[in-house]
């Protein structure tokens, strides 16, 4: 099990390196959902309030657990933003075992795009 765990850390490492390469930053777990969420959004880079910045990472954390069965998207609002519906409970873990479970759903999230 620890050899999974650092895997994990190594390739999350390795996801922020590249995207600090890309981008200019290393985000934290937060600004990786905001990317996905800009990216999800698909309406380009922009000014965000702190409610859509919420609301991005909300659409992040949603497309890269559909990938799981845990939401679907069922369209977009009259502004263009997605909206999912949650299909199962989501793994009641501790804050340790939840940030692992996003991170490697965000990994599987970038590679599914071909970023990495």
């Amino acid at each position: 099990m620890q050899h999974v765990q650092e895997d994990l850390q190594v390739r999350w490492l390795k996801l922020r390196i590249k995207l600090k390469e890309r981008f200019g930053i290393k985000p934290d777990m937060n600004g990786v959902l905001l990317l996905i969420g800009v990216q999800e959004l698909g309406q380009g880079p922009q000014q965000f309030s702190k409610e859509q910045k919420q609301d991005l990472m909300h659409i992040a954390i949603c497309t890269i657990l559909s990938a799981s069965g845990y939401y679907i998207n069922e369209g977009l609002d009259d502004e263009g933003w997605p909206h999912f519906k949650q299909l199962k409970a989501l793994p009641e873990n501790n804050t340790f075992e939840q940030e692992n479970f996003l991170k490697d759903h965000v990994l599987l999230y970038f590679q599914s795009q071909n970023f990495i």
